[in-house]
């Protein structure tokens, strides 16, 4: 008969019985040389996508920014209008337009500003630079085709007859304003602007949650639009819309009334779009997001082979 009174348990001799350790809890983020050898792979993928897929990811991304875009506008308009309240339109605008790339990061898009980050896998000799060009050629042809259909349907929508034709008004005037840089204005502004996007990308990145990601967007987007940069694909809505809203003239005449002269107007057209603000705003993209991020980050954390640093030893 077993003895009731019997421990079945390893004896341990008197001795105290250290517990397990316990489990390590998993990493909520990234670290930053995590990130920085995420985008190497990430940057392969991107360049490796079918041309229709780039073009169908970029129209998506590209209407997302356009619907930030035109939403910003609504919200800030008539505090844009006036001097006295400019920067708190300008802060209200940043706070909404945050949602344009939360969209393209959780719901999925190709964007070009974002895709410059594609240089850290070019520099570690994952992707070609070929690829990578071809990538943003396609993505940059999406956006702007996304940004032109969202334009396209505001003007046709009437939204821009709201506060009496001052948002329509205020369209023209941002559009005429963003023409009317020189080069060198539009190349700086293009620069701030990617380098808090591509950080803002670099950090929605490191997340594992998708509110994570959200948080980390909404901080660098809100700075940059705060601070009136220059935005490459934004721009592809803002002029294009300025340009058609002009054609209405209930709408040219609140931009004359809200300080925009009519030279200004005369030259608000697609050749200004093109040379005076996209052009200038691209190339500033592109050194704001690829140096600035992208090759600051390859070479602290990846330069030498170190592929991510210290992540062998977060991961251990």
């Amino acid at each position: 008969m077993p003895d009731a009174t019997r421990n079945d348990r390893p004896e341990s001799h008197g001795l105290p019985t250290e517990p397990a350790p316990p489990a390590a809890a998993p990493k909520a983020f990234l670290s930053p040389p995590e990130i920085a050898a995420a985008f190497v792979e990430s940057g392969a993928r991107k360049a490796g996508l079918g041309a229709g897929k780039l073009l169908l990811l970029g129209l998506l991304a590209g209407a997302f920014i356009a619907f930030a875009s035109e939403g910003s506008s609504m919200a800030a308009f008539n505090l844009l209008a006036r001097p006295e309240t400019y920067g708190l339109g300008r802060a209200l605008a940043g706070a909404i337009f945050g949602t344009g790339l939360m969209l393209v990061v959780v719901a999925g898009g190709e964007l070009f500003t974002g895709n410059t980050l594609i240089l850290v896998s070019v520099l570690e000799r994952r992707t070609r630079l070929a690829a990578m060009l071809r990538n943003w050629l396609l993505v940059y042809a999406g956006n702007l085709s996304g940004s032109l259909l969202v334009a396209f349907m505001m003007a046709r929508s009437g939204l821009f007859d709201s506060g009496a034709s001052v948002l329509g008004g205020m369209t023209i005037k941002i559009a005429s304003r963003k023409t009317a840089l020189r080069f060198e204005e539009a190349f700086f502004l293009g620069v701030m602007c990617n380098w808090l996007v591509c950080l803002a990308v670099w950090m929605a990145a490191a997340a594992k949650d998708v509110a994570g990601k959200l948080l980390a967007v909404f901080f660098p987007i809100w700075l940059f639009i705060t601070s009136g940069f220059e935005h490459s694909v934004a721009n592809m809505y803002y002029v294009p819309a300025g340009i058609l809203a002009k054609a209405n003239a209930s709408w040219a005449g609140a931009a004359l009334a809200l300080g925009v002269g009519p030279e200004k107007l005369a030259a608000l057209d697609w050749g200004s779009f093109a040379l005076r603000n996209l052009l200038p705003v691209t190339l500033g993209n592109i050194a704001g997001g690829g140096l600035f991020v992208a090759f600051a980050y390859w070479l602290a954390y990846l330069r030498g082979g170190g592929k991510g640093g210290e992540a062998g030893a977060t991961r251990s």
